[in-house]
């Protein structure tokens, strides 16, 4: 039972900012700006414990995807 526990952590899709960040090509200092300004990629918060999950950092990326006219 312990083992599936560990297993099921390492495998979770929500990542602590210090690996968030590189995720998206950022520095975590810039995820706290972003934080603190209200904007960024939606995040976790539980109590100091800040998290993002992986489906929320792809969206931030798809959300500020430039397609330029000759990809069209």
């Amino acid at each position: 039972m312990l083992i599936g526990m560990a297993q099921h952590t390492t495998a979770s899709p929500a990542l602590p900012e210090r690996e968030a960040a590189p995720y998206i090509g950022y520095r975590p200092a810039a995820l706290r700006v972003w934080r603190r300004e209200n904007r960024g990629p939606a995040f976790i918060r539980h109590g100091r414990s800040v998290r993002y999950l992986v489906k929320d950092l792809d969206a931030f990326l798809e959300r500020h995807r430039v397609v330029t006219t000759e990809a069209r």
